[in-house]
């Protein structure tokens, strides 16, 4: 049997369900930066920065992200002390995986508004990715500054739950030497659980697939859907778990919950697309949603990725007796993702 596609992903990736979609996410943040800034700034001046996000805000959504860093870069020089700006230039390096450049705007970000939950989330963000490229002491230190900004974005606002969820996810799966400890993590699923039970559920399954007891993770995601949240995040990472153990049938079930939730979540084709290979049937449907998700929804962090989404459909085609297209598919993962093991294995496991 085939194993599922096992692409490298961001923490935040693999998690897609916990987040909120991107549009939601930019939406909030957005609102909070201009009222804060409204406080700082003139009228006048706030029109002008509430314009220029706007503008940077369309682009990213777009999935152009250099388009609106350059954006945001035109207007740094005039609008230095303006965090938000330095913000969300980070978030678009961030998405471009120029690291170095997303920790330093960050970094900016943050000394302008040092008690913002969010700015500290994403500055720990961009130093756990500068901790995964570097290496030696280089790796050390940047490990350590983002479990220190994860602590702070959660001692800032417990009700971040993306905070809390980095945070628990670095606690159980960083060494001691840069702060990681399993019982760290116990102690923050707790103080989670006063917080949000289902995000505590969801946490509590992460990291027992990690000591590698899948049936009691099981557990705590029937739990998840037996509360049936009104937000659609939930279901979508329950229905992370069950696509990583091949499970068709209980996928789908809660890819439908989601739907229900919201059925205008751009994430809900990619998962039917899913959901059809795993159970071997409806192949042209599936097909069909896999290409609608690549062609419809940009590159971003937060969302399947589209090296994922080229892997499913190289599956595909394997179940279809298509080896050629299926190597097409698998060579095109490796090349958004060097790094992924399921793409490189297929390729070869097709080429024979």
């Amino acid at each position: 049997m085939m194993a599922a596609p096992q692409t490298h992903e961001s923490p935040s990736a693999r998690r897609s369900g916990v987040r909120k979609s991107a549009r939601a996410g930019r939406t909030v943040a957005l609102v909070l930066v201009t009222a804060s800034l409204g406080v700082l700034l003139g009228p006048a001046a706030l029109a002008d920065t509430n314009a220029l996000l706007a503008d940077a805000s369309r682009l990213f959504d777009a999935g152009n992200y250099q388009q609106a860093a350059n954006v945001l870069n035109a207007a740094r020089g005039k609008k230095a002390q303006d965090a938000p700006l330095h913000y969300w230039l980070a978030r678009c390096y961030f998405e471009l995986r120029q690291f170095d450049l997303a920790a330093a705007s960050a970094e900016k970000s943050v000394e302008l508004e040092p008690n913002n939950s969010e700015y500290r989330l994403w500055l720990g963000r961009a130093y756990g990715r500068k901790a995964e490229q570097a290496g030696g002491f280089s790796a050390l230190s940047s490990a350590r500054k983002s479990r220190r900004e994860f602590e702070e974005a959660v001692r800032l606002d417990p009700a971040n739950l993306h905070a809390q969820r980095d945070l628990i996810e670095f606690y159980f799966r960083a060494p001691g030497i840069v702060g990681g400890g399993e019982d760290k993590a116990r102690r923050q699923i707790q103080q989670l659980e006063t917080v949000d039970a289902v995000e505590a559920h969801l946490a509590r399954a992460d990291f027992l697939m990690h000591k590698g007891k899948p049936e009691q993770a099981e557990a705590e995601c029937r739990q998840v859907l037996e509360a049936k949240p009104t937000r659609i995040g939930p279901y979508i990472e329950v229905a992370d778990f069950y696509r990583r153990r091949n499970d068709a049938v209980r996928m789908e079930e809660a890819v439908e919950a989601a739907a229900r939730v919201d059925a205008s979540d751009r994430r809900l084709g990619y998962y039917r697309g899913v959901v059809r290979v795993l159970a071997g049937n409806r192949l042209n449907e599936a097909e069909q949603l896999l290409k609608n998700y690549l062609s419809s929804v940009p590159r971003h962090s937060d969302l399947p990725s589209h090296a994922a989404a080229r892997e499913w459909l190289g599956r595909l085609y394997e179940q279809q007796g298509r080896r050629q297209a299926a190597a097409d598919q698998y060579r095109v993962a490796l090349e958004i993702d060097p790094r992924s093991k399921g793409a490189r294995e297929a390729l070869r496991r097709v080429s024979k």
